[in-house]
């Protein structure tokens, strides 16, 4: 079934959901009003949800490559990686299949259920699917989920990538539809929509989040989630990161944002989408381990795992560890080993 746009957002054409997807719908301001509850009740009722459906001291580890680096032409106000800013990130061609393999068979031993491969491209060429293929062929053979993020895709292409095995795709969403051409202009918004239509369509679970702290206001981030709890499906997987400001990108020395907003952005994913894996992505590492400690209780059940996610930083394994056993949660698999070397 194809993921369809909400029709508050009349700029992005919607197909109408079927009746049973419109007896569920989030509109805006009841998402609105779900972030203004008083801190306790939202987080109770986030625990609620995720009590519900999930071990609430499970933790999901996933681990994301760069399989392809920089030299993007998109104009994202958030990546270093996009080749019109200047960010100390150089274009680097796709890792040989060998590589990428091994990353992944460092992954497992870690701990990591899930492996994610990025490139930075605005979409792939069909030549470059072939290698993509044998990176997901071989990481599955390892028993691990596969994700791939690699922007728009084109009619047919999800149809390969699922029959090479994929679990699951990633395409975000980014943030609200009227906020969207304040951080991209180089793509619309409901190019995204449609790349998530081909992946839904060609059976592929989808990954589908957005990025906070780019200057949105609260009720933009409320769009943002309403967006996703309002597919039809919504994702399985929603990675909710916090913006990680580089030094020449359009975003780099905006006011931060608060972190109990962080929180509260993840207690609000978890209640209207009560069986997702919400994830805590980019900008973990700068924040302290209390304020993770209260996105688990919020209802986050899914963390990248690894020193590095595509070009930023990332905690440590060995400090993703400590604290997973500090809070008394475990991975999926029941042990994270941070002590585990490559084979």
């Amino acid at each position: 079934m194809s993921t369809q746009v909400l029709e508050f957002y009349p700029a992005a054409s919607a197909v109408p959901a079927s009746p049973a997807a419109a007896a569920s719908r989030w509109p805006v301001e009841q998402v609105a009003a779900l972030f203004a509850l008083p801190f306790n009740e939202l987080i109770y009722r986030a625990q609620q949800a995720h009590r519900e459906h999930f071990d609430p001291n499970e933790v999901e580890l996933a681990t994301l490559l760069s399989i392809k680096t920089g030299g993007c032409a998109e104009d994202c106000g958030y990546c270093p990686q996009a080749a019109r800013y200047d960010t100390g990130v150089e274009a680097q061609k796709i890792l040989p299949l060998e590589t990428v393999l091994a990353h992944a068979r460092e992954a497992k031993a870690h701990g990591a259920t899930r492996f994610c491969m990025g490139a930075a491209w605005r979409e792939p060429k069909d030549r470059d699917l072939d290698q993509i293929e044998d990176m997901v062929r071989g990481v599955k053979d390892m028993g691990l989920e596969t994700c791939v993020t690699l922007g728009m895709l084109a009619e047919g292409q999800a149809a390969r990538l699922k029959g090479a095995g994929l679990d699951y795709y990633n395409h975000n969403i980014d943030t609200a539809p009227e906020f969207y051409n304040n951080v991209i202009t180089t793509r619309d918004y409901q190019d995204r929509i449609d790349t998530l239509g081909r992946v839904r369509d060609a059976g592929i679970k989808v990954c589908c989040g957005g990025i906070v702290g780019m200057g949105e206001s609260r009720l933009q981030r409320a769009g943002l989630v309403a967006q996703l709890a309002n597919m039809d499906p919504y994702p399985e997987s929603v990675p909710v990161n916090h913006l990680v400001q580089v030094e020449g990108t359009p975003l780099h020395g905006l006011d931060p944002l608060d972190p109990l907003e962080f929180v509260r952005t993840i207690a609000v994913a978890r209640i209207t989408m009560p069986k997702a894996r919400v994830r805590l992505s980019a900008g973990r590492r700068q924040m302290s381990e209390a304020v993770q400690a209260l996105c688990f209780m919020a209802g986050a059940n899914s963390i990248f795992y690894g020193d590095k996610l595509l070009t930023t930083g990332n905690p440590e394994v060995d400090a993703d560890a400590a604290l997973l056993d500090k809070l008394g949660m475990h991975s999926r698999t029941g042990h994270v080993d941070a002590r585990c070397e490559l084979e």
